[in-house]
């Protein structure tokens, strides 16, 4: 079973609404799904991807599915626009990217799973790096 179904899209596009931008053709709506998991996916390396994106029902992050719906709903009415807002669309696909950063750079921790560890492998630690703003000084 996928992460997010075509009918859950529903809390955020009206079935009329699928139905006239896709014209018969289900397999556009999954695409974007897929697209849009894919791309959540991207944001969340720190994490076990496996098991965060095989989680079904209430299983899942509610945060992360409303944020991948936003994205797979951005990808999806790129294709028409009928009765779509697409401004307040594009603000939510730019809230959930932004909020997929902030996971990213663990400034936001979600209540995700962490990959298991190997036993018979080298324990290794996830090490995030960065430096300070450079400063330039005039005399």
């Amino acid at each position: 079973m996928a992460y997010l179904t075509p009918a859950e899209i529903a809390s955020h596009l009206y079935q009329g609404v699928t139905d006239e931008i896709d014209r018969g053709d289900a397999t556009l709506l999954q695409t974007a799904i897929d697209a849009a998991t894919e791309e959540a996916s991207g944001y969340l390396t720190a994490y076990d991807q496996a098991a965060v994106f095989a989680a079904v029902g209430s299983a899942r992050n509610p945060i992360l599915l409303l944020y991948v719906k936003d994205i797979a709903v951005w990808h999806y009415i790129q294709l028409s626009n009928p009765a779509v807002e697409m401004e307040l669309r594009m603000e939510r696909y730019k809230s959930a990217v932004k909020w997929l950063e902030k996971v990213q750079s663990g400034k936001t921790n979600p209540n995700l799973p962490y990959p298991a560890v190997d036993p018979d492998v080298e324990p290794s630690q996830y090490i995030k790096t960065g430096t300070n703003t450079k400063r330039e000084n005039y005399f």
